[in-house]
């Protein structure tokens, strides 16, 4: 569901009324405020029947943020030590596990009892161990340990938060990661330049992919060209769901080369077709009636955005359809994925930002779409989706 927290209305849309009420809410929540700063009216709290579950519930969400940075390093290390991996057909004993990981027994245990807490292992009889109710997705999908391992960049990057909001962070690892990030000789890059991130790409993409092709019928149409589309992750999932659709990538010289390679290992060269150039200046292929920007927009900033818009628009026929799939901002199923994780992700990167539905329909609009609608898919925190008539 999309919120209007992060464009609040100007003042003068809003009608006296609804103004003295707002006036009167802010007012209660300063009073709020100032009674939850009071550690005695927080003991108070506590102790009273009726405020007791809300003050122990809000005690457990303030403390999960600030020990959210431990959380994900005990994941990393759940999958690096190769705790995770050792349980993946099967529960394991303790000294199978020591040897496993090749960790200390004092170390191991104090894993154990943060991956048990994370639901990421579990007890099972004998002294066993096994893989809780989250560690089998994480060890059975590719696209999150790659992910998990990604992490570890971006980490280092968010370690000085107000360094990187301040702007005073010149240069970040995740700017050094995607090579493409503000350089001007983009098609110029080989493929010492684009390779590791078009690989984290295809392995992330393919749960993306899963939760496009189960909201939109891709089948519907004959020609689909996935801009910006890396090695061809999106394109080889949609062909091997849809019989006879023609597929084509638009990327990057160096990135189009491996998308034909990948294609045509999976099976589906002879219907793929590679072209390299910038999508943001060299026009596009002429004739798809399905056009695709995966996780894409978000990378651009507004003026770059508009642009690649622009530039689709120009080169399609009229009803020819674009979806949009990325991660979205002002959506409340997946706030801490748009709104946090991915809105300083973009920061660090360097450029781009994470939008609301609201405002990436409004710029279709903007660029000669005539018709836009949101798609609702089954995981929104995967991603959210919109597509747009040409």
């Amino acid at each position: 569901m999309e919120t209007d927290q992060t464009r609040p209305a100007p003042p003068g849309n809003a009608s006296p009324r609804s103004g003295q009420f707002m006036e009167l809410w802010d007012r209660f929540l300063n009073w709020r405020n100032r009674m939850v700063m009071s550690r005695d009216f927080r003991q108070w709290a506590a102790r009273f029947p009726f405020t007791r579950p809300i003050a122990r519930r809000q005690s457990a969400e303030l403390f999960d943020i600030c020990s959210g940075f431990v959380k994900t390093q005990t994941l990393l290390a759940s999958v690096r030590s190769g705790l995770l991996s050792a349980m993946r057909e099967d529960a394991r004993t303790y000294p199978e596990l020591m040897a496993a990981t090749c960790l200390p027994a004092d170390s191991l245990d104090r894993l154990l009892g943060a991956a048990c807490a994370l639901k990421l292992v579990s007890k099972r009889s004998c002294g066993r161990y096994g893989l809780g109710s989250l560690g089998p997705a994480v060890i059975g999908d590719p696209g999150i340990l790659a992910m998990i391992e990604h992490n570890a960049v971006f980490y280092r990057d968010i370690a000085d938060p107000v360094k990187l909001l301040s702007g005073a962070a010149t240069s970040t690892e995740l700017q050094r990661y995607w090579a493409y990030s503000g350089n001007e000789a983009a098609s110029e890059l080989d493929e010492s330049d684009v390779g590791q991130y078009s690989t984290l790409m295809a392995e992330s993409q393919r749960m993306v992919a899963a939760e496009i092709l189960a909201a939109y019928p891709v089948g519907k149409h004959d020609w689909l060209l996935d801009v910006g589309g890396g090695q061809g992750a999106f394109v080889t999932a949609a062909g091997n769901a849809v019989a006879d659709i023609r597929l084509s990538v638009f990327d990057l010289p160096a990135v189009a080369e491996r998308a034909t390679m990948q294609v045509a290992g999976a099976g589906l060269g002879d219907r793929f077709q590679a072209f390299g150039g910038d999508f943001l200046t060299d026009d596009l292929p002429a004739g798809p009636d399905l056009v695709s920007l995966v996780r894409v927009l978000h990378d651009h900033d507004d003026a770059e955005a508009l642009g690649l818009l622009r530039n689709i628009r120009r080169s399609v026929n009229p009803g020819t359809v674009l979806l949009v799939a990325e991660p979205m901002a002002g959506v409340r199923e997946s706030s801490a994925v748009g709104d946090v994780y991915f809105g300083f992700y973009m920061l660090a990167m360097g450029r781009g930002r994470v939008r609301t539905p609201r405002e990436i329909r409004k710029m279709l609009s903007q660029t000669g779409f005539a018709e836009t609608r949101l798609i609702p898919t089954n995981t929104p925190v995967i991603t959210q989706m919109i597509a747009a008539t040409a």
